[in-house]
């Protein structure tokens, strides 16, 4: 087991020095200059000029980025063009608000869309199980941002029980944070929500036709114990793969629900910088999406060993 963590996580680096040197580039070929962002419209080409000597921008590419990752290599993520801060600051400050929407969303997410599944398996044919797929195709088809100004319009305008917009940290109470939270979870929920039910109703239905489950029936097992405890486990590995790529697919999601309810999280950062051109965050914040996708991936691929004792590393 240490040795396959090992090869994984060395078999990681090469993946993030491709991202970072892909990212460098493409904002480096980018239209757009972070000076004349930086100057503002009434500046001079001298001024704008000067503020290029000072952030470095007038290096050769390859002098640019070799600075860039020495910085890296030693710890030292840079400083924001536009925000005047330290990344490690901005991040720091940025990240609990991601981290409380991402983490709200995949508990609503695994906790509606599991039982629904297995019910809908467990019904194939009815009603039940035409309303849930009708509701995978739903949530599959409509963006994330529509879903989110309907949730606004219904739950914060018309019936005022959430706040329209906004963000309130936990140290300061957890009523005021979990209100706030509430209506952006449920907004990027749906779409996951969506996939993981459609992926476990597949994986059940399968599991149901298998000869263990009909030796389980004819014991006089509980029907609810035949499907949580029998059906559900054997059926769990293409379930966690999928919930592991719907947490890779959350960080785009973040980054549009933050935007929509003005959340100051790292989703929102992403986007302030990419409009202010401000390399040095974009590139930090890329890297650091990437490096949390490749520490999911191996701790799903880890965690096939405690649903099929057969996967062994």
């Amino acid at each position: 087991m240490l040795g396959y963590i090992l090869r994984r996580l060395i078999s990681a680096i090469p993946v993030l020095v491709i991202v970072a040197v892909l990212v460098f580039l493409m904002l480096r070929f980018t239209p757009g200059d972070p000076a004349a962002v930086i100057a503002g419209d009434n500046a001079t080409s001298e001024q704008i000029a000067l503020i290029r000597n000072r952030l470095g921008l007038d290096q050769p590419i390859l002098t640019q980025f070799t600075i860039w990752a020495g910085n890296l290599l030693t710890g030292n993520l840079g400083e924001s063009f536009f925000f005047k801060k330290t990344i490690v600051e901005l991040i720091s400050s940025r990240i609990e608000p991601t981290l409380s929407l991402a983490f709200a969303t995949m508990l609503i997410a695994i906790c509606v869309a599991i039982p629904l599944g297995v019910l809908a398996a467990y019904k194939h044919g009815s009603w039940i199980d035409r309303v849930v797929m009708g509701f995978s195709v739903l949530g599959f088809s409509v963006p994330v941002f529509v879903i989110g100004y309907l949730m606004i319009y219904l739950f914060a305008i018309t019936l005022g029980w959430f706040p329209v917009q906004g963000y309130q940290p936990l140290s300061q109470g957890f009523a005021g944070y979990a209100q706030r939270l509430v209506l952006p979870a449920l907004t990027l929920s749906v779409i996951y929500i969506a996939l993981i039910a459609r992926m476990t109703r597949a994986s059940v239905l399968e599991v149901l036709n298998e000869d263990y489950i009909r030796t389980a029936r004819a014991k006089g097992q509980v029907e609810r114990k035949i499907l949580f405890r029998h059906a559900l486990k054997n059926a769990a590995v293409p379930i966690v793969t999928v919930v592991g790529i719907g947490i890779a697919l959350l960080i785009g999601g973040v980054v549009v629900t933050e935007s929509v309810f003005a959340i100051p999280g790292l989703g929102r950062l992403t986007v302030d910088a990419v409009l202010a051109r401000d390399y040095p965050t974009i590139q930090a914040v890329i890297l650091l999406f990437s490096g949390v996708y490749v520490g999911i991936n191996l701790l799903i691929d880890l965690a096939y060993s405690l649903f099929d004792p057969r996967i062994r590393y």
